[in-house]
């Protein structure tokens, strides 16, 4: 597996599986993007050890076996995988946290043993290992503003939260028939939903005022993300604009369907996609060309 080839293979995973952020990376200088696809396939590839339907080895011992190849790859062993040589060269390259990527993993394995979360709280301590720490892996990629470094990671886990929950929301139906329910067990019991009514093909009064609860959350969460852009390179802003608006207008095609998540997963239509999109695109170019323009000086 060459690098070229697993950068290639991270892209292709990014563009099949998170489609709205693949459009928004596409705003993005052109040596920034393969770094982020590597991210997102690194975590797209436990996620599917997690995840998938048909795999029938078992998931504990794959990954492990998957954090010591990492580890050896991270050391400078050859990889073989097919996302490892791209994600450890990312990390290497970057300076990533290590103690990001096991916080990562770690999550990966409660998904093996806890299919309930008590409390927000509790699901928040989950959400730190699988939202949060990508947003802070992306971070030295997307380069914050010189100076604010430890002042941009707040808004990048608030930004990883705010995805990871409205993911949660669109999901319900489909976590469901893995065996796990990401709504908070004591937000249920407040809004009286039973488990039983995540699994009927219309959503019920009561938990659509759950949904909507939940809903506010993630509007929270996104709130919280807006400084982040400020802190950024100017290159980087209209990707990470156009990933908030996407994202964010999922949880409006959400609201827009009165919560009806269970019978089908809401997406945002393409055309709204291509006008987000395209209302970044002119200012990503701007920004580009003057990156561009920097002058050299030889002494």
């Amino acid at each position: 597996m060459t690098l070229t080839a697993s950068y290639e293979i991270c892209r292709r995973l990014h563009a099949r599986f998170g489609r709205s952020y693949y459009l928004a990376t596409r705003l993005l200088p052109a040596w920034k993007r393969r770094h982020v696809h590597a991210i997102y396939g690194f975590a797209r590839y436990a996620d599917e050890i997690v995840d998938s339907f048909t795999m029938t080895d078992d998931r504990a011992a794959a990954l492990d076996r998957l954090a010591v190849r990492l580890s050896a790859s991270l050391a400078g062993e050859p990889a073989h995988d097919h996302v490892l040589p791209a994600f450890a060269h990312t990390v290497r390259s970057f300076g990533i946290r290590p103690e990001d990527v096991d916080a990562f993993l770690r999550s990966m394995r409660a998904d093996l043993s806890v299919a309930r979360y008590a409390s927000y709280d509790d699901l928040l301590e989950y959400m730190e290992g699988s939202a949060a720490v990508i947003g802070t892996m992306m971070l030295p990629v997307l380069e914050p503003l010189p100076g604010r470094e430890k002042e941009a990671r707040e808004p990048a886990r608030q930004l990883g939260l705010a995805f990871q929950l409205t993911n949660f929301l669109r999901d319900v139906r489909e976590d469901l028939s893995r065996g796990r329910v990401y709504l908070p067990q004591d937000d249920l019991a407040r809004f009286g939903v039973d488990e039983a009514d995540l699994a009927l093909p219309r959503v019920s009064p009561r938990l659509r005022d759950l949904l909507a609860f939940e809903a506010g959350r993630a509007r929270e969460h996104y709130r919280a993300a807006l400084p982040g852009i400020g802190m950024l390179v100017p290159a980087s802003r209209p990707c990470i604009r156009a990933a908030h608006a996407l994202y964010g207008g999922i949880l409006d095609e959400i609201e827009k369907a009165g919560f009806e998540v269970l019978a089908r997963r809401v997406r945002v239509p393409l055309h709204r996609r291509l006008t987000v999109f395209a209302r970044h695109l002119r200012a990503a170019s701007a920004a580009c060309r003057a990156e561009h323009r920097v002058q050299v000086r030889i002494p």
